[in-house]
């Protein structure tokens, strides 16, 4: 058999054998029982934080990763730049019939590495089979539970204005890498996701006394972070445009076709505001680290503004509109 059937989502032989070939056998942990109803772990010390997100990507694999490798990525994310550190993760598989074995091999494949690089368990799961042209291959949901670091507590309530907002890396690549995947527009490219754990970039800043927040720009990218922080604290964010980070290949697919890179996805990047006399020391930090190496200060909180504004190259300001319509949808 390679393809997926609806007797795979029955809880007879099939789906024992889906269970126990595919995920137990990639998965496999101290933690992880396919037998049992629910995972037995040991005690937790310390602040327990949990998070819950879906993974819908299209396709499903994509330059720099694929579905599997994107939830855990994104999960452990959500934790890192909360402060914790993740430490296990449940997986939730919705199948359609008709799915190629192989394929589904190879996004658990891309789960396992993750999860592994990541230092984090999968450690309970459910699959369900859903009939032939009700799903669109696979989807992934996916619950994280980590432990906070001792006396951090980030939040956009932390914000001041005069603080300095910084970026880990290029923007942009997660959403124009899965964009050229798709191949919709004719385009080629050597572009790749950015998809990865930001643990190391959180926890090179988790002991600044003026580090305040911190956020992964996924879904509506940088702009739609610059939006939330503003709505939450009613200061004004102003960014130099020149100094935000873009890869000319992704600036280039951007210009052709009339997308803005600060709108879209990244899966491996991270913001943060920090007290502006903590800026550089964070900066140095950052580029300290493989993934920080291109950091950059891009803008700070003016109480003189009242919009999210880019000061352009040639010297005017821009408004940065908080996103509408979705440009990109299914990234991830």
């Amino acid at each position: 058999m390679t393809r997926i059937t609806l007797a795979h989502g029955n809880g007879g032989h099939y789906m024992r054998q889906l269970i126990e070939e595919i995920f137990a056998a990639r998965l496999a942990n101290p933690q992880l029982d396919a037998n049992a109803d629910a995972a037995v772990l040991p005690a937790l010390h310390g602040e327990v934080l949990m998070t819950v997100d879906g993974f819908t990507v299209k396709p499903l694999e994509f330059p720099g990763g694929n579905i599997g490798s994107l939830a855990v990525h994104g999960t452990v994310n959500d934790l890192a730049v909360s402060g914790a550190v993740a430490r296990y993760l449940s997986l939730s598989a919705i199948i359609e019939e008709g799915f190629e074995l192989q394929i589904l091999e190879r996004l658990i494949a891309g789960m396992a590495a993750a999860a592994q690089q990541a230092g984090v368990k999968v450690v309970c799961g459910d699959t369900k089979v859903v009939p032939k042209g009700e799903g669109s291959g696979v989807y992934f949901t996916t619950t994280g539970i980590g432990i906070r670091t001792p006396g951090l507590a980030l939040s956009m309530r932390n914000i001041k204005a005069g603080d300095t907002i910084l970026v880990s890396g290029p923007v942009g690549d997660h959403g124009t890498a899965v964009l050229l995947a798709r191949e919709q527009f004719g385009l080629k490219g050597d572009i790749a996701s950015d998809s990865a754990s930001v643990l190391p970039l959180c926890q090179a800043l988790y002991d600044l006394p003026g580090l305040r927040f911190m956020r992964d720009p996924t879904r509506g990218g940088l702009a739609t972070v610059l939006h939330e922080i503003h709505k939450y604290t009613s200061i004004g964010v102003r960014i130099t445009q020149r100094n935000v980070p873009v890869r000319d290949a992704v600036a280039s697919v951007c210009e052709i076709l009339g997308y803005d890179p600060l709108y879209l996805a990244c899966e491996g990047r991270v913001v943060a505001v920090v007290d502006a006399s903590d800026a550089q020391h964070a900066l140095r930090r950052w580029r300290q680290l493989p993934q920080g190496k291109d950091a950059q200060i891009i803008g700070k909180l003016d109480n003189n503004s009242q919009r999210v504004i880019a000061e352009t190259a040639i010297g005017g300001e821009r408004f940065i509109e908080e996103l509408e319509d979705d440009p990109l949808p299914r990234i991830c």
